[in-house]
């Protein structure tokens, strides 16, 4: 059996919780292992985008009825396969990814709140999400920050320059219109695909650009054709 190196998927109290369930459906769906930091204020958020609550002591079965509802609020549009996910409580300094020597992949911040950009470029770790991100620099480990914000100011723009050139990859969460999106979960879909590119993970999340003017409105749709995201996590549309 091969060791697990896990994903370290942190969420942030940014809006956009539906970018973080696709992503974590994705990396699933995908076959990779999760390890899930999800921060205080992103509770809060995922409680009022959603209305699910999420809890230390009842995180697998919140995490399932999460990744189970669909961008435009209907439950039981996927069926997520958790199995192979570790939660590690926000202010557990202690955890595994708050450690160099720990094995990870590396970490995707998804969405990432200004507050949660500011802290990683100044290198706060003020609680887990943001130790482990720091970790991540440190050790030469792909980052992806997914920032979700607009306008951004100037500060946060001098953060995310900090983050570029310590070797995070920087993605705005900006959805494409080229991949002929007819529903809110294909826009959800196409920025979390992006953040899987950046990852190096293989998936069928949005429809590529392949150079042909209409291809959008004449090409299969995504995730039909055989592929990673034709397991069981990827449920119905």
């Amino acid at each position: 059996m091969r060791p697990r190196r896990p994903w370290v998927v942190g969420v942030s109290g940014a809006s956009g919780t539906p970018y973080a369930a696709a992503v974590l459906r994705g990396l699933l769906d995908a076959g990779e292992s999760v390890d899930l930091i999800v921060s205080r204020a992103s509770r809060l958020t995922l409680l009022d985008e959603t209305g699910i609550s999420y809890r230390d002591a009842h995180w697998r079965d919140d995490l399932r009825t999460w990744l189970a509802r669909g961008a435009d609020g209907k439950p039981d549009t996927f069926g997520p396969d958790v199995s192979d996910v570790r939660h590690w409580p926000a202010g557990d300094l202690a955890a595994g990814p708050s450690s160099g020597s720990y094995p990870v992949r590396g970490m995707l911040i998804v969405p990432a709140s200004t507050a949660c950009v500011a802290g990683v470029a100044l290198g706060l770790s003020k609680d887990l999400l943001q130790r482990a991100a720091s970790v991540t620099l440190k050790e030469r480990r792909r980052l992806v920050v997914a920032v979700r914000e607009t306008p951004l100011g100037g500060q946060t723009l001098k953060h995310l320059v900090t983050l570029d050139e310590a070797g995070a990859v920087v993605l705005p969460a900006s959805p494409g219109f080229y991949a002929g999106a007819t529903h809110i979960q294909d826009l959800v879909d196409f920025v979390a695909g992006r953040v899987l590119d950046a990852a190096g993970v293989p998936h069928r999340l949005y429809r590529r650009w392949e150079g042909e003017l209409g291809g959008s409105r004449t090409g299969p749709e995504p995730g039909t054709e055989p592929g990673p995201q034709a397991g069981p996590g990827s449920g119905a549309r």
